[in-house]
């Protein structure tokens, strides 16, 4: 619970950064923040694309070895040192280059992830109506392709004109894909004709940005206390929608192509690479967002047992997601006398598209649509916090000063305002073609390197013997031993083969039948290369500003842990963390009275006494 034991004295609270009101808000931020959009609209569609019930096996060899190990070394990590992505790098200077890689991976990702808010929230909003928009085909938008499973001129064709729609050159096009594509993203035809700022999506982006940063107006104390409500009902609309699908007709074949395992797809690498991908994009490894979530968690907070908890929850709620998605799928499939594989669609769509036409066919449509879109929001919202909160973090540490300290609230207020100019283009005719390469590239082979680098720094630089000293410290038992070897063997041998098997079986991305034309793909890499080179570029930086004759005099004094490297309050640095008063080193550290109105009376009690060996010690003094 973050005391310390024995020592009624000690608050373990950080007056300059501030902490978690309690446990439970920084638990369920750390399932906010790892269960999102992904667990709806990417793992149904890559657990689909990948083989049904096969993708199981490495999803979960990923956690297992991968996942939660990360998981824990990174809210290890940031609660050890209470600093963000940029500050825990006191533990070896010439890596600090990895930090600002996890920055700019999250302001990747928070650009294109809150114009997928935006685009649940446009989707809400047109929900509140009596009939739903994309139910039939007599729209302005729609084309002489389309067939709506509801549209009175459907019943009317004969079974022999419904199977020519399906078996010749002119497939089926339904509402919903044709009020995603023609009327809501208005599609352009190619990624580089951006077209118009589609004006209802400009909007809803800023709704998305101005709820982000109420949220969040006083960081951790604000945001802590909306994940109460963020954090949970997701899972109350889950259910809802889950036992409503299971009791439609056809639920169970698609549950069935769910599960069911095509084990030939398994010795494939592009459906490892996608698992390894997954476990990354949907846990928040690599990201940053860990360490900052778990630097604001007081020093002895049992972090080990929260990490299995928020990892396991999450991958739950993406095998729970998946079932609510796939019943809807099996339903749909049943309706139109098809198979599954012919209902869903790639990408974002299957949450766009087919979960939203499925609804058409329930009772109070309007009332389920309302339902599920606003369960995307909160999902969404509960990240975006996160990622925000991690850029904001990492610049105020970095000044560290009482004035940016203070003034906390304009670096979040000018965060989200870039933020959301930067989102602009992703709004546009051509927007969901950038949102889906950012995607692909930006959150993807720079994530497993970033992940990689970062546990060989920690286990083989700084050392792993340290690095379980200082659990235990901060913990009281070290780590486990299938978690020190994970991090030490497994867990950077398989990102490793991962990032090599992905580099091996690359494809160009395509969106439907779309194939992205070489320049578009060159940005795509430039985005991910991005964030990678930062670690080159400050590790050469470090060394040339370091000490030493020598090369290697250079290198090990930039990649040894510098003074101002341990817990950041002062009661906490005991052992080889004891401060040695100087100016340096005083500044950096937080000295607090712990009760002031009990200053005097234990300083008269903790008196010195004269020691049989002729020293003089405290007599509360503690080993």
């Amino acid at each position: 619970n973050g005391a310390v034991p024995g020592e009624r004295g000690k608050q373990d609270k950080s007056v300059k950064r501030g902490n978690w009101g309690n446990q439970i808000e920084f638990v369920l931020t750390s399932v906010g923040y790892a269960v999102g959009l992904g667990n709806v609209w990417r793992f149904p569609y890559l657990c689909y694309r990948n083989g049904g019930g096969a993708f199981m096996f490495p999803y979960f060899i990923m956690l297992v070895f991968c996942g939660i190990p990360l998981f824990f070394m990174e809210l290890s990590f940031g609660q050890f040192a209470s600093q963000g992505c940029l500050g825990v790098w006191r533990v070896s200077p010439m890596f600090k280059g990895v930090g600002y890689g996890m920055m700019v991976v999250s302001t990747y990702i928070g650009i294109y992830y809150n114009v997928v808010i935006c685009i649940a929230f446009y989707y809400f909003f047109v929900s509140m109506t009596r009939v739903l928009p994309w139910t039939y085909c007599s729209n302005p938008w729609n084309t002489p392709d389309c067939a709506g499973v509801l549209d009175g001129n459907l019943s009317s064709r004969t079974a022999l004109n419904l199977t020519h729609l399906f078996n010749t050159t002119q497939k089926r096009t339904s509402p919903s894909e044709e009020y995603w594509r023609r009327y809501v993203l208005d599609l352009s035809d190619d990624i580089g004709n951006l077209g118009e700022v589609r004006l209802p999506l400009l909007g809803c982006l800023g709704v998305s940005w101005v709820v982000v940063f109420l949220c969040l107006i006083k960081g951790v104390k604000s945001s802590g206390k909306v994940v109460y409500f963020t954090a949970t009902f997701p899972y109350v609309v889950l259910t809802i929608l889950f036992v409503r699908g299971i009791t439609l007709e056809g639920a169970l074949t698609g549950i069935m192509y769910y599960l069911t395992p095509q084990w030939d797809k398994i010795l494939n690498a592009k459906v490892w690479g996608d698992a390894a991908s997954q476990i990354f994009y949907s846990l928040g490894c690599a990201w940053g967002g860990l360490i900052t979530m778990a630097s604001y968690n007081k020093f002895h907070n049992n972090c080990y047992r929260d990490s299995i908890i928020i990892s396991i929850t999450n991958c739950a709620t993406s095998v729970y997601a998946g079932f609510v998605i796939f019943s809807i799928l099996g339903f749909m499939a049943n309706h139109l006398g098809v198979d599954v594989s012919k209902v869903a669609d790639h990408g974002p769509g299957l949450a766009f598209v087919a979960y939203p036409e499925a609804l058409t066919l329930l009772p109070i449509s309007p009332l389920w649509s309302i339902l599920f879109f606003f369960m995307l929001i909160l999902l969404g919202l509960g990240t975006q916090f996160c990622l925000l909160e991690t850029l904001v973090t990492a610049i105020v540490d970095e000044v560290g000063n009482e004035w940016i300290i203070r003034r906390k609230t304009f670096v979040t207020l000018g965060v989200a305002v870039a933020g959301f100019l930067l989102g602009v283009p992703l709004t546009t005719q051509a927007g969901i073609y950038w949102l889906l390469l950012m995607d692909n590239y930006a959150a993807s082979f720079s994530l497993v390197i970033i992940s990689c680098i970062m546990c060989v720094t920690i286990m083989y630089i700084y050392g792993h013997r340290n690095y379980f000293k200082d659990i235990e410290m901060m913990l009281g038992f070290p780590p486990p031993l299938f978690f020190q070897i994970c991090w030490r063997f497994i867990s950077p041998a398989i990102i490793f083969f991962i990032l090599v098997f992905t580099v091996i079986q690359y494809r160009p991305i395509s969106y439907n039948d779309y194939v992205y034309p070489t320049w578009a793909i060159s940005i795509g890499f430039l985005m991910a290369l991005s964030s990678v080179i930062c670690i080159p570029i400050y590790a050469i930086y470090k060394v040339c500003r370091s000490e030493g004759d020598t090369l290697l005099e250079r290198l090990k004094n930039a990649t040894k842990a510098s003074k101002d490297w341990g817990p950041a309050l002062a009661e906490h640095r005991s052992g080889r963390y004891a401060p040695v008063f100087s100016p340096s080193t005083e500044s950096n550290l937080e000295v607090q009275p712990l009760q002031p109105e009990k200053a005097r009376s234990e300083a008269a009690a903790a008196s010195p006494v004269q020691g049989s060996n002729g020293s003089a010690h405290s007599q509360d003094s503690r080993l």
